[in-house]
C-alpha cells in the first residue's frame, strides 16, 4: 500500500526546523516552514560570521557530559545524529569541513552563508516551502494553528502534524523572544522559566578595572567554580566577566547565585605552573623594580591579569612569594548575577522533559512535537549547541513519521 502523503508544518527556520524539514520532506511529506521573520536561520548566520563552529571532535562520552544532567535524555538523539553524522552532512552541502586546533569542527569557508545557500536549495529541491512574516499565535478554537501576517491579518492552517522550533529567547532581534511560553502553558505545558546561558556574569570592579581594562582577554586561564573547572579564555566586560570559560561553568554558576544570591570565582592566572614553581620566580625580584613589572617578567601576567588580581586582593597585593603566587593561582571574584538575557549567547530552560515523549512530541498536545533550544537543556560553546539542535530536530522528524505511520 503506497504511503499517504501528509502536510507538516514546521514553525520556525532555525537549524533543528530545516534539518527536521528534510528529514520529513525525504520521507515524502509535504512540509512547510513557518518563520516570522523574513529570511531564514538568521541566528545561524550570525553565529558563522566568527567561523561556524559546526560541532566537536571529542570522544562521544566526553560530549555528552558537556549536557550535563540533560545528557541522559539527549543521548538517544545524539546518538542516532551523533558529530559525525552533523559533519558528514554539512561535506554533502560542500563544507568541507575540518577538525580545528581545539578540536571544534569547521567549514573551510569558516562562515554559515555558504552552507545555508547550498542547504536552502536542497530543501526547495525537495519541494519544502517557506512562508515567512508569519508570527505563530497559537492555536484557535478549532484546535488550527494561528498565524498574524504582517497586514495584521490572521492565516489558519490545520496540518497532519505541527514540529515547533521556534528557539530560546536569547535572540529576540532575530526572532527568538520566548514569546511561545505563554501558547504553551495555556496548553497545560510546562516550561521551565528561560533565562541567559553562556552569557557573562556581573562583577563590582574597581573604577580603574573598568575604565583601563574593559574590553581586555584573559588568556590560557583555568576558572573554577562550586567544584568544577574550565579552561580557556575570557573577556572583562565594564560591568563583568564573559567568555568561553565563564560560558562552560554558567550552569554551576548561576545555581550558586541562585542559592547563595552570589557566586565565589577562582581565576587561575597560570594554570601551567604550580604555587611553589611561581614562588620560586616570584622571589627573584630586583632592587628597585616596581611589583607590576615584576609580576610581568617573572610571573609572565598581562596588565589585565594584574589588575584582576589587585581588585581580587582588595587592598595592596601581599609581598611575600608564597601569598603572590597563591593569589595568582586562585584569584577570587564574587559574581553577583547574570548578565541580561538579551546578551547571552543561548538560553537555559523550556520545555520540560517529562513533557515530551521519546519521540519529541507533547504529551498534553498529540501531535504537536518540538526540537532545539525549545526543550530544557543547556550546553556551553564549542559546538554542542548545533549539534543537539541539529539531533533533536532530526529526532523530532523521526517521531513524527513514526505518529504519522501509526495514526
Amino acid at each position: 500500500m503506497e504511503k499517504p502523503i501528509r502536510n507538516i508544518a514546521i514553525i520556525g527556520a532555525g537549524p533543528a526546523g530545516l534539518i527536521a524539514a528534510e528529514r520529513l520532506a525525504g520521507a515524502g511529506h509535504r512540509v512547510t516552514i513557518y518563520e516570522r521573520m523574513a529570511s531564514p536561520a538568521r541566528k545561524f548566520l550570525l553565529a558563522g560570521r566568527g567561523g561556524l563552529n559546526l560541532t566537536h571532535s571529542e570522544a562521544f562520552d566526553v560530549f555528552l557530559r558537556r549536557y550535563r544532567e540533560a545528557g541522559d535524555w539527549l543521548e538517544p538523539a545524539l546518538r542516532a545524529f551523533p558529530p559525525q553524522a552533523l559533519r558528514d552532512w554539512a561535506d554533502g552541502l560542500g563544507a568541507d569541513s575540518f577538525i580545528g586546533s581545539s578540536g571544534r569542527i569547521f567549514p573551510r569557508a569558516m562562515k554559515a552563508s555558504p552552507l545555508l545557500r547550498a542547504w536552502l536549495g536542497r530543501l526547495d529541491a525537495l519541494g519544502v516551502k517557506l512562508a515567512s512574516g508569519r508570527l505563530w499565535t497559537g492555536w484557535d478554537a478549532g484546535g488550527a494553528l494561528t498565524f498574524r501576517v504582517a497586514t495584521g491579518d490572521v492565516e489558519t492552517v490545520r496540518p497532519d502534524a505541527t514540529l515547533l522550533a521556534l528557539g530560546g529567547a536569547s535572540w529576540a532581534r532575530l526572532g527568538s523572544d520566548g514569546g511561545w511560553v505563554p501558547l504553551l502553558a495555556e496548553r497545560g505545558v510546562t516550561v521551565s522559566p528561560l533565562g541567559p546561558a553562556n552569557g557573562g556574569f556581573t562583577v563590582a570592579w574597581s573604577p580603574v578595572m573598568k575604565e583601563r581594562f574593559a574590553g581586555q582577554p584573559l588568556k590560557r586561564i583555568v576558572l573554577r567554580c562550586a567544584g568544577e573547572e574550565a579552561a580557556g579564555e575570557a573577556m572583562i566586560d565594564a560591568g563583568g566577566i564573559e567568555g568561553g570559560a565563564v560560558y562552560a561553568l554558567s550552569a554551576p554558576i548561576r545555581e550558586a547565585i541562585r542559592r547563595d544570591g552570589a557566586a565565589a570565582l577562582e581565576v587561575d592566572l597560570r594554570p601551567d605552573l604550580s604555587v611553589p614553581e611561581l614562588a620560586a620566580r616570584l622571589a627573584k625580584r630586583r632592587k628597585g623594580e616596581t611589583l607590576s613589572n615584576h609580576l610581568r617578567k617573572a610571573a609572565g601576567l598581562a596588565p589585565a591579569a594584574i589588575a584582576l588580581l589587585r581588585d581580587a586582593a582588595g587592598a595592596a597585593l601581599p609581598d611575600g612569594p608564597d601569598a603572590l603566587a597563591a593569589l595568582i593561582k586562585a584569584a577570587p571574584l564574587r559574581l553577583e548575577a547574570p548578565m541580561p538575557i538579551a546578551r547571552a549567547i543561548s538560553t537555559a530552560g523550556g520545555i520540560a522533559r517529562n513533557e515530551v515523549d521519546a519521540g519529541f512530541m507533547l504529551k498534553r498536545l498529540p501531535g504537536v512535537f518540538a526540537a532545539g533550544e525549545m526543550l530544557d537543556w543547556e550546553a556551553p560553546t564549542g559546538g554542542y549547541l548545533l549539534q543537539a539542535s541539529f539531533a533533536t530536530g532530526t529526532a523530532a522528524a523521526a517521531g513524527i513519521d513514526a505518529w504519522l505511520a501509526h495514526g
